[in-house]
């Protein structure tokens, strides 16, 4: 009988309901951690996308100074000045963010101009690329950016 005793006294471990609130806690921890996540990805899709358009106003620039004035599609851009390849054909999609550049040829009375779009890929919900949408072009010195779900313009904010 003292055996017996001594067996029920020393059965440890978890009951039921302690290994219900240790999954909770994981379940909650697990969640938070995905809604971090995603709101980092989308914050490192920004920062690249903005840098991107960055580059490639300086690219844009060095293309100029040697073809008379006239700028580059992207395809040009990365036969001639190194851009990555990620970014052949009209709308690349890279880091989550589509790009669109426009390109005029300059004339007898006005010069080459060219513009550059980079919108997320998915701007909206929880598998959002990113929520900022930049534009620049050569006759401004900056990026501008929105919030806004739009693509952006010249009259936006600066960055």
């Amino acid at each position: 009988m003292l055996n017996k005793k001594h067996r029920i006294i020393d059965q440890r471990g978890f009951n039921l309901i302690e290994l219900m609130i240790v999954i909770a806690i994981i379940g909650l921890l697990i969640g938070v951690g995905a809604i971090a996540w995603g709101a980092m990805i989308r914050a490192g899709n920004e920062a690249a996308a903005a840098g991107t358009i960055d580059r490639i106003r300086t690219y844009q620039a060095q293309f100029a100074a040697r073809n008379r004035g006239r700028f580059g599609t992207f395809d040009d851009l990365i036969r001639a000045s190194g851009l990555d390849e990620q970014f052949a054909g009209e709308r690349p999609v890279v880091n989550g963010y589509v790009f669109s550049m426009t390109v005029e040829d300059p004339s007898d009375t006005r010069p080459g101009f060219y513009s550059i779009n980079a919108d997320p890929q998915v701007p909206e919900g929880v598998t959002a690329t990113g929520t900022r949408h930049f534009y620049t072009d050569s006759s401004i010195g900056t990026i501008k950016a929105t919030d806004e779900n739009r693509p952006a313009t010249a009259e936006d904010n600066s960055i």
